[in-house]
């Protein structure tokens, strides 16, 4: 009996801590960008998949941005061609893009698309060709063959402004396509900001296979919680991050920069990541923030801690309070 008072306790203290935070999120938009890796993943899909749909019951409006570089390499081997990677972006000739168009909206977008049905969601598929959503030109040749990469020029958000207002999640592949209907292959890190950007949204998502941004980055336990923009700009520079993890976070701080109130890298491997970020106060990985949303998140959760030591010295549980974010800026990069 005893015991289970304390978890009927424990479960008060949770819901009440989500509280601020299902206000705070109701009817935002946010974008949720995954890889390959984690595409490629049924346990992960599945995972995520649950995620959106109580975030839909809540009243949260989605977007779902994915790449699929594992699988197109994969795909690519089997054909003979040799993918090659320049600071984490892929190099894109005219036989890749063919592997690109078949993999990234096809099998992904579909795959995504069923682990979303199984959980009630109703989604629809679509690649930054569709409805021009996603314009781009060809991007600056590389001393290699880069005769399909893509980078944005313009975003339409009409179409999945359109399709959340009626239910629906757009799944979104990243290709592109200029004004001649030239199909370009896009980092899905760039497409993910910039539809972010465009919509306006509060959050933008990236979803990984690490906890978030690592200090080591063979070593979990050095992940942190909380970046400005200007210091995440200072470990991109000072090269203490690498390889796929520069894009994303170059993303994210563009995101942040061009309007959206906040970026998150997290693990999407963790079963329920995205829920622990968004409705408790410790969060489940990196939170990249402008600087005044980092001194007030830091304010909130500072009152909010103050707040609970006193309910729980007085015996009793603490009241709802203002969503925040992490307690404290980490003391490194550019804060100063």
């Amino acid at each position: 009996m005893k015991e289970r008072a304390v978890r009927d306790s424990v479960l008060v203290r949770v819901i009440k801590q989500a509280l601020p935070y299902l206000r705070q999120h109701r009817r935002q938009v946010m974008v949720i960008k995954l890889g390959g890796e984690l595409a490629g993943n049924p346990d992960a899909l599945r995972s995520l998949a649950e995620d959106i749909s109580l975030l839909l019951h809540v009243g949260v409006r989605l977007v779902v941005v994915h790449g699929g570089g594992p699988q197109a390499t994969e795909v690519s081997k089997r054909l003979g061609l040799t993918p090659t990677m320049v600071e984490g972006r892929r190099v894109t000739d005219e036989q890749t893009l063919d592997v690109a168009k078949m993999v990234f909206a096809g099998k992904i977008n579909t795959d995504i698309l069923s682990a979303l049905r199984a959980q009630g969601v109703r989604a629809v598929g679509l690649s930054g060709v569709d409805a021009d959503i996603v314009s781009a030109a060809r991007r600056k040749p590389t001393e290699m063959r880069d005769e399909a990469t893509g980078e944005t020029k313009l975003v339409d958000g009409s179409l999945l402004l359109l399709l959340m207002e009626n239910g629906y999640v757009p799944v979104l592949a990243s290709l592109g396509a200029d004004s001649e209907g030239e199909i370009l292959n896009i980092n899905a890190d760039t497409v993910a900001s910039v539809i972010a950007q465009d919509l306006r949204a509060g959050k933008l998502i990236s979803l990984t296979a690490v906890p978030g941004v690592l200090k080591d980055k063979d070593d979990p336990t050095t992940m942190i919680p909380l970046l400005t923009t200007a210091q995440a700009r200072a470990l991109l520079e000072g090269g203490t991050v690498g390889g796929g993890m520069r894009p994303k976070i170059k993303a994210v701080v563009e995101a942040v920069e061009g309007g959206v109130r906040r970026g998150h890298i997290l693990s999407g491997l963790t079963h329920g990541s995205i829920l622990l970020e968004l409705f408790t106060r410790e969060g489940s990985g990196t939170l990249i923030v402008g600087e005044h949303e980092a001194a007030e998140a830091a304010a909130d959760a500072a009152a909010n801690l103050a707040a609970t030591a006193s309910a729980e010295h007085a015996g009793r549980l603490p009241a709802a309070q203002r969503a925040s974010g992490r307690p404290a800026l980490p003391n490194f990069g550019s804060s100063t």
